[in-house]
């Protein structure tokens, strides 16, 4: 039988976690959180900075559960060890029908969006070239592990060195650095504050999303106990100083007030700086980052499918590893199929961005698997430990937990928000009985 080969080096790693991370979330997301806020600079970057330290807390705390046992599901493989199959399946199933495919298609929409502000394209096209930006994807990775990572260390260094060098032009030749000081401060306070404050967390998180797609290659990873936590922990610091650069040069080339007002803050401010012939600037970049993020989700995210078939939890199919190729092409497969579907189902794949917050209780699930890992550990050598331990994973569970508790509360406060709140509850009921069944039939 083909199985799945260890070919993923440090620096493979190293960009995947950037890669993973870095879509479309910096160039749109930070006028979203200056308005959440109210124009406050300080809470802004406030918000920023603790994104990337609970990234931080998360990554360190998931390189030790990946240094310890490095095979092909990670989170999966985390939670099902910590807590049981039952809860490891609800993730997979969560991540196969929303998180993953979800995060597909809502990268390639936004592929042929940005492509659309180049050539102009009808609604029609515009979806026939996301369907065919997944598919080039999917058959990259079906191709080898080998050329996909390739792929996204190329596209990936790609996209960060156009971040640092439009950063560091927009700080040039911005105009607006002494507004800065004066919106400092908030007329938010109380509970309006601290309801404000974690919904734009949960927007920053989302920029932030991904850095944990790369335990789910664990199982390929040359020297995964060294790679890991090396891997992780610069990831996690080098993609915490890219975003605060980024937003402070956002910031300098329109001012406060500017970027409060603006939907699209990269475009607007490079259009201030150099003119409104520059969004195509901006929209090629966003080209490159929305395909190396989608070649990043189908690198990884269905190693967990074929972990769960290896487990009899999912199709028996997607545990084949093709014989010339050594990948899960089937399980590649599944996950560009269906999500080209939602693709293609539109206002449906919107309505995934507001679920963000269903893989946020897995997140914290798989952190807070340290715990009983390490107590059915006791006494074996750990490859990495993880320093500040038990704070550090306590920490990331805990605010894991305040997200998802916000997201619920905001969900009850405002009607509009409810059908986000009913599609989660949807996800587990449905995957209940789906359990049982594959449980089941594995057991006849």
């Amino acid at each position: 039988m083909p199985e799945l080969v260890r070919t993923l080096r440090l620096r493979d790693l190293l960009l995947l976690f950037i890669g993973s991370v870095i879509g479309s979330g910096i160039f749109l997301t930070p006028g979203l959180i200056f308005r959440q806020l109210d124009g406050s600079v300080g809470l802004s970057l406030l918000v920023w900075l603790v994104g990337g330290v609970l990234s931080l807390l998360g990554a360190l705390t998931y390189a030790e559960l990946a240094a310890c046992n490095p095979e092909a599901g990670g989170l999966y493989c985390f939670i099902r060890d910590g807590f049981g199959r039952l809860p490891a399946f609800l993730y997979g199933w969560c991540l196969f029908l929303v998180i993953a495919s979800g995060s597909v298609a809502a990268l390639a929409s936004a592929f042929s969006r940005y492509l659309s502000e180049i050539i102009p394209l009808s609604l029609l096209a515009s979806t026939i070239v996301a369907v065919v930006m997944i598919a080039v994807v999917t058959v990259v990775n079906i191709w080898g592990t080998r050329k996909s990572a390739d792929l996204q260390n190329w596209t990936t260094l790609v996209k960060v060195a156009i971040i640092v060098v439009l950063s560091m032009v927009l700080l040039a030749r911005g105009h607006h650095a002494r507004e800065i000081p004066l919106a400092m401060g908030t007329t938010q306070h109380g509970v309006a504050l601290f309801s404000n404050f974690g919904l734009a967390m949960i927007a920053v998180l989302w920029a932030y999303e991904g850095w944990q797609f790369g335990t789910y290659s664990a199982g390929e990873v040359l020297d995964p106990q060294r790679n890991f936590p090396r891997a992780f922990l610069s990831g996690s610091l080098l993609l915490a100083g890219l975003y605060m650069i980024a937003v402070l040069a956002y910031l300098v080339a329109l001012g406060p007030a500017g970027a409060t007002a603006s939907d699209a803050i990269a475009a607007t401010a490079v259009g201030e700086v150099f003119g409104s012939w520059a969004g195509k600037l901006v929209a090629l970049t966003i080209l490159v980052s929305t395909f190396s993020a989608t070649n990043s989700v189908i690198l990884t995210a269905p190693r967990v499918f074929y972990a769960m078939a290896q487990d009899d939890l999912f199709f028996k199919k997607l545990a084949v590893v093709h014989e010339r190729f050594h990948t899960p092409a089937f399980a590649i497969v599944a996950l560009g199929v269906w999500s080209a579907v939602l693709t293609c189902a539109g206002k449906f794949s919107e309505l995934i961005g507001g679920v963000i917050f269903v893989g946020w209780i897995f997140y914290g699930l798989g952190a807070a698997a340290i715990f009983p890992i390490r107590r059915a550990s006791a006494g074996r050598p750990i490859p990495y430990r993880l320093p500040g331990y038990p704070w550090t994973p306590l920490i990331f569970v805990l605010a894991a937990a305040a997200i998802v508790g916000n997201a619920i509360y905001l969900a009850f406060r405002d009607p509009s928000q409810f059908k986000n709140l009913e599609v989660a509850i949807l996800l587990f009921l449905i995957g209940l009985p789906a359990y049982f069944f594959w449980r089941k039939r594995a057991a006849g």
